[in-house]
Protein backbone atom coordinates (compact mmCIF):
# COMPACT_ATOMS: atom_id res chain seq x y z
CA UNK A 1 0.00 0.00 0.00
CA UNK A 2 1.38 3.40 -0.96
CA UNK A 3 1.27 6.01 1.77
CA UNK A 4 0.16 9.52 0.88
CA UNK A 5 2.51 12.36 1.69
CA UNK A 6 1.69 14.67 4.54
CA UNK A 7 2.07 18.47 4.15
CA UNK A 8 5.28 18.30 6.18
CA UNK A 9 6.83 16.09 3.49
CA UNK A 10 6.31 18.57 0.70
CA UNK A 11 7.47 22.11 0.02
CA UNK A 12 4.05 23.52 0.77
CA UNK A 13 1.43 24.62 1.23
CA UNK A 14 3.07 27.61 2.92
CA UNK A 15 6.46 27.80 1.20
CA UNK A 16 5.58 31.03 -0.63
CA UNK A 17 4.69 32.68 2.68
CA UNK A 18 8.01 31.69 4.24
CA UNK A 19 10.15 32.70 1.26
CA UNK A 20 8.24 35.82 0.20
CA UNK A 21 6.12 37.03 3.14
CA UNK A 22 5.61 40.59 1.81
CA UNK A 23 4.40 39.25 -1.53
CA UNK A 24 2.07 36.85 0.32
CA UNK A 25 0.45 39.77 2.18
CA UNK A 26 2.41 39.57 5.44
CA UNK A 27 4.38 42.83 5.49
CA UNK A 28 6.49 43.91 8.40
CA UNK A 29 8.65 40.85 8.89
CA UNK A 30 11.28 42.20 6.50
CA UNK A 31 11.60 45.46 4.59
CA UNK A 32 11.41 43.49 1.35
CA UNK A 33 11.43 39.94 0.12
CA UNK A 34 14.90 38.54 -0.59
CA UNK A 35 15.55 38.45 -4.32
CA UNK A 36 12.38 40.33 -5.28
CA UNK A 37 14.07 43.60 -6.22
CA UNK A 38 14.85 44.78 -9.72
CA UNK A 39 17.66 43.13 -11.64
CA UNK A 40 20.43 45.57 -12.44
CA UNK A 41 22.89 44.00 -14.86
CA UNK A 42 24.66 44.59 -18.13
CA UNK A 43 22.65 43.43 -21.12
CA UNK A 44 19.54 43.86 -23.21
CA UNK A 45 16.43 44.22 -21.01
CA UNK A 46 13.87 41.47 -21.49
CA UNK A 47 10.58 40.52 -19.83
CA UNK A 48 9.54 36.92 -19.29
CA UNK A 49 5.99 36.06 -18.28
CA UNK A 50 4.40 32.73 -17.58
CA UNK A 51 2.25 30.50 -15.44
CA UNK A 52 2.86 27.28 -13.60
CA UNK A 53 0.21 24.68 -14.42
CA UNK A 54 -0.53 21.37 -12.69
CA UNK A 55 -1.32 18.09 -14.46
CA UNK A 56 -4.95 19.09 -15.00
CA UNK A 57 -4.07 22.51 -16.42
CA UNK A 58 -5.00 24.45 -13.27
CA UNK A 59 -2.78 27.34 -12.21
CA UNK A 60 -0.46 26.82 -9.25
CA UNK A 61 -0.96 30.07 -7.36
CA UNK A 62 1.47 29.54 -4.48
CA UNK A 63 4.74 28.68 -6.21
CA UNK A 64 8.12 30.35 -5.85
CA UNK A 65 10.71 30.50 -8.62
CA UNK A 66 14.37 31.14 -7.99
CA UNK A 67 16.35 32.41 -10.95
CA UNK A 68 20.05 32.05 -11.72
CA UNK A 69 21.55 33.45 -14.89
CA UNK A 70 24.45 35.24 -16.53
CA UNK A 71 24.37 38.85 -17.60
CA UNK A 72 24.56 39.88 -21.25
CA UNK A 73 28.33 39.26 -21.35
CA UNK A 74 28.00 35.67 -20.10
CA UNK A 75 29.21 36.46 -16.58
CA UNK A 76 27.17 34.45 -14.06
CA UNK A 77 25.93 36.01 -10.87
CA UNK A 78 22.32 37.16 -11.30
CA UNK A 79 19.96 35.70 -8.72
CA UNK A 80 16.33 36.60 -8.17
CA UNK A 81 13.20 35.19 -6.60
CA UNK A 82 9.67 35.55 -7.94
CA UNK A 83 6.30 34.22 -6.81
CA UNK A 84 3.23 33.31 -8.78
CA UNK A 85 0.54 35.92 -8.36
CA UNK A 86 -3.22 36.21 -8.54
CA UNK A 87 -5.85 33.66 -9.52
CA UNK A 88 -4.08 32.80 -12.78
CA UNK A 89 -0.76 32.04 -11.09
CA UNK A 90 1.18 34.45 -13.30
CA UNK A 91 4.85 35.23 -12.72
CA UNK A 92 6.90 38.03 -14.27
CA UNK A 93 10.65 38.45 -14.52
CA UNK A 94 12.16 41.68 -15.82
CA UNK A 95 15.81 40.83 -16.45
CA UNK A 96 18.47 40.97 -19.16
CA UNK A 97 19.05 38.49 -21.97
CA UNK A 98 21.87 36.25 -20.79
CA UNK A 99 24.98 35.74 -22.88
CA UNK A 100 26.58 32.35 -23.58
CA UNK A 101 28.72 31.02 -20.72
CA UNK A 102 31.99 29.12 -20.90
CA UNK A 103 31.71 25.74 -19.19
CA UNK A 104 34.14 22.83 -18.95
CA UNK A 105 36.12 23.90 -22.01
CA UNK A 106 32.95 24.49 -24.05
CA UNK A 107 29.99 26.82 -24.12
CA UNK A 108 26.47 26.79 -22.74
CA UNK A 109 23.82 28.49 -24.83
CA UNK A 110 22.25 31.59 -23.24
CA UNK A 111 19.71 30.37 -20.71
CA UNK A 112 18.02 31.16 -17.43
CA UNK A 113 18.05 28.43 -14.77
CA UNK A 114 14.96 28.03 -12.59
CA UNK A 115 14.32 26.27 -9.30
CA UNK A 116 10.60 25.86 -8.55
CA UNK A 117 8.93 24.99 -5.24
CA UNK A 118 5.23 24.79 -4.41
CA UNK A 119 2.72 22.69 -2.52
CA UNK A 120 2.94 19.04 -3.45
CA UNK A 121 6.52 19.22 -4.72
CA UNK A 122 8.87 17.12 -2.54
CA UNK A 123 12.12 18.50 -3.94
CA UNK A 124 12.56 21.72 -5.85
CA UNK A 125 12.29 21.25 -9.61
CA UNK A 126 15.16 22.41 -11.82
CA UNK A 127 14.62 23.56 -15.40
CA UNK A 128 15.99 26.05 -17.90
CA UNK A 129 14.63 28.71 -20.21
CA UNK A 130 16.34 28.99 -23.59
CA UNK A 131 15.68 31.61 -26.25
CA UNK A 132 14.72 30.31 -29.71
CA UNK A 133 16.89 32.84 -31.59
CA UNK A 134 20.13 31.64 -30.01
CA UNK A 135 22.55 28.96 -31.20
CA UNK A 136 21.98 25.86 -29.06
CA UNK A 137 24.25 23.48 -30.96
CA UNK A 138 27.06 23.45 -28.37
CA UNK A 139 24.88 23.26 -25.25
CA UNK A 140 25.66 19.95 -23.52
CA UNK A 141 22.54 20.04 -21.33
CA UNK A 142 20.11 20.70 -24.17
CA UNK A 143 21.84 18.02 -26.26
CA UNK A 144 20.74 15.42 -23.68
CA UNK A 145 17.07 16.36 -24.08
CA UNK A 146 15.20 14.37 -26.74
CA UNK A 147 14.56 16.63 -29.76
CA UNK A 148 10.77 16.35 -29.44
CA UNK A 149 10.88 17.63 -25.83
CA UNK A 150 13.24 20.59 -26.32
CA UNK A 151 10.33 22.88 -27.16
CA UNK A 152 9.29 22.72 -23.48
CA UNK A 153 12.49 24.61 -22.62
CA UNK A 154 12.07 27.38 -25.21
CA UNK A 155 10.64 30.78 -24.39
CA UNK A 156 8.03 31.91 -26.91
CA UNK A 157 8.32 35.49 -28.22
CA UNK A 158 5.23 37.63 -27.66
CA UNK A 159 4.28 41.30 -27.77
CA UNK A 160 5.65 41.98 -24.25
CA UNK A 161 8.89 39.98 -24.49
CA UNK A 162 8.71 36.22 -23.98
CA UNK A 163 6.28 33.70 -22.54
CA UNK A 164 7.35 30.57 -20.67
CA UNK A 165 4.64 28.42 -19.10
CA UNK A 166 5.77 25.61 -16.84
CA UNK A 167 3.71 22.40 -16.99
CA UNK A 168 4.30 20.16 -13.97
CA UNK A 169 2.68 17.11 -15.61
CA UNK A 170 0.80 16.04 -18.69
CA UNK A 171 1.48 15.95 -22.42
CA UNK A 172 3.25 19.34 -22.39
CA UNK A 173 5.24 18.61 -19.23
CA UNK A 174 8.29 20.83 -18.98
CA UNK A 175 11.62 19.01 -18.98
CA UNK A 176 13.00 19.00 -15.44
CA UNK A 177 16.69 18.38 -14.85
CA UNK A 178 18.10 15.88 -12.36
CA UNK A 179 20.74 18.08 -10.76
Amino acid sequence: MTQRESPSQTAGPYVHIGLMPNHAGLPGLYDGDLGAGPIMAEGQPVTLRGRILDGEGASVTDAVLEVWQADGTGTPGIWARRSTDGPDGDWVLDTVRPGPMRFDGGWMAPHIALWIVARGINLGLQTRIYFPEDDHSADAVLAQVPPGRRRTLMAVPDADGYRFDIHLQGPDETVFLNI
